[in-house]
């Protein structure tokens, strides 16, 4: 009788219904009402006079009801039997507003509790009470946020299952993309085998391209690909990709992260992925990522484009094409030319790797991290803010070096060719070079290529002639070592004129320079090594 009693409808029937002359028992099996209960309604309404009247006139619902309740007033409720877990109220009410579920506060009391021998269903049941007791919390309540035409846009990622990968012949997770307009729900969807940052800006670009515009506003999901740091509450700033940002820069939009672990916060993204996997990927049979995007795509624009949406009432592409599309912003001249953004460690050998590739810095920045902008041809890397190097694009392996990068009494090392030491010696001169071809040619089985870079970095550092000049000497007296080149400099012998007479290579074997005129050569047996003799 108590549900009756609250039902403003069945109460205005039984009065029109009696005011037509119907018979109680024909009132009661058109309510369904048991003849008892119509009978105590009749009575209370009949002391208010409110049976007799007109039936087209009927008294508000309100007034049927405050008479109802005058002389038939509600039972008072029993109260409900205790709770075994009731000592521990305060405890289960403080962790259930931390977020604490019913199971977990059961375990914790367990362990912490003293006496406590309540069960899950207790705490449950508990929790239960003590919300409805508390009523909605302001934060639970949901607040539809509604957008104008090309305003907002939400996009996000979400696994789509395993799919055979004809490059590599095998089977590999993929991932659907999904962006959805805030305001027609048209969307852009699409097949990937990975989330990557690269991935990421190639499908935006896309999807800018099917929609023919760009929306104003993206509400993206977190994930590193648009989103390096996320904001935890209004006092935080999120962090965003580099890659992501010079994106929007290009394209015009603003960029608007959805909170951490709140997918209600793009819900319509949400739901748009929820309808492709129930509509399409619940019914479509997988052959291999190809042809599962040429197949979703035709879903896209056959089925899902020509739906009629339930919240808008509008079919989608129509929608669209009537009222969003003109409201996007124009796609820009130039097709936006994929950029990455990535951070590297300068190594000790004062290059940085990227995509498989290495690229030398300037020494200073080893053991530091830099940015690198890896676009189509080019790398630029910036440290601090500021361009540090530029370099073309490598391919995977491969290794650039600039010698400027390196410190400058080592540069040069890092050539270790006999071809590039030989030319370095003839961009000197022709006496160097046939110097270095000597030194390279004293030993047949070691190496001279230390030797070599040794000398020729000594001669780089005098004028051309007198090189020349000391080259000229050294051969000479058979003078094939970096200490008597060096002694042949310091002293100045370069500038004596060599002795009449040919000397033969090696026949002062040993011998490390010329000595001044007028001193005659000091046979081999007795030239100590290193010394003048």
């Amino acid at each position: 009788m108590a549900r009756h009693r609250t039902d403003k409808h069945r109460l205005q029937e039984l009065v029109r219904l009696h005011r037509l002359g119907r018979t109680a028992r024909e009132v009661a099996r058109m309510l369904g009402m048991g003849r008892n209960t119509l009978a105590a309604y009749a009575k209370a309404l009949g002391a208010a006079g409110l049976l007799e009247g007109e039936a087209g006139a009927l008294p508000a619902a309100e007034v049927l009801r405050a008479a109802v309740t005058a002389h038939m007033p509600p039972p008072t409720p029993r109260p409900p039997p205790p709770s075994t877990v009731e000592p521990w109220r305060e405890e289960i009410d403080r962790q259930r507003m931390k977020g604490a579920q019913p199971t977990a506060i059961h375990d914790w009391l367990r362990l912490h509790a003293t006496s406590y021998a309540g069960s899950v269903s207790a705490v449950r049941r508990l929790c239960r009470r003590l919300a409805g007791e508390r009523g909605p919390a302001p934060e639970s309540i949901a607040i539809r946020v509604e957008t104008a035409a090309g305003e907002v846009a939400q996009v996000g990622f979400a696994y789509a299952g395993l799919r055979y990968d004809p490059v590599r012949g095998m089977l590999r997770k993929s991932w659907l993309f999904v962006m959805t307009l805030g305001f027609s729900r048209h969307m852009y969807v699409d097949l990937v085998f990975d989330e990557k940052e690269e991935t990421w800006i190639r499908l935006h670009v896309r999807a800018f391209e099917h929609f023919g515009g760009v929306p104003r506003v993206l509400v993206p999901d977190n994930l590193k690909a648009a989103v390096v740091r996320a904001a935890f509450g209004v006092d935080g700033d999120a962090v965003l990709n580099r890659s992501y940002r010079e994106l929007a820069r290009h394209y015009g939009f603003a960029i608007d992260p959805a909170p951490p672990a709140a997918p209600e916060k793009k819900g319509k993204v949400e739901r748009s992925v929820r309808h492709v996997r129930t509509s399409f990927l619940s019914t479509h049979d997988s052959v291999d990522i190809e042809a599962d995007r040429r197949a979703l795509w035709r879903w896209n624009v056959e089925v899902a484009a020509e739906r009629r949406h339930g919240t808008t009432g509008r079919v989608v592409r129509e929608h669209f094409e009537a009222v969003e599309r003109p409201a996007l912003l124009a796609l820009p001249a130039a097709r936006f030319e994929p950029v990455l953004w990535k951070q590297a460690h300068v190594h000790r050998d004062v290059h940085v790797q990227v995509e498989g590739a290495f690229y030398s810095v300037p020494w200073t920045l080893v053991g530091k991290e830099v940015w690198v902008r890896v676009g189509q041809g080019q790398v630029a890397i910036h440290a601090e803010d500021a361009l540090v190097a530029t370099h073309t694009r490598a391919q995977r392996g491969q290794r650039i070096t600039v010698d400027a990068h390196l410190p400058e009494h080592r540069g040069p090392w890092r050539h270790r060719s006999k071809e590039h030491w030989l030319a370095k010696a003839r961009g000197i001169g022709v006496e160097v070079e046939r110097l270095a071809g000597d030194l390279f040619a004293a030993d047949d089985v070691l190496h001279q290529l230390r030797k070599v870079q040794a000398v020729v970095r000594l001669l780089e550092g005098y004028p051309k002639v007198r090189a020349e000049r000391a080259a000229r000497r050294a051969r000479a007296f058979g003078c094939l070592d970096y200490r008597g080149i060096k002694n042949i400099l310091v002293q100045g012998l370069d500038l004596e004129p060599l002795p009449e007479g040919q000397f033969e290579l090696g026949w002062i074997k040993g011998a490390r320079f010329a000595r001044r005129p007028g001193l005659a050569p000091v046979p081999p047996e007795e030239v100590k090594d290193g010394t003048e003799g």
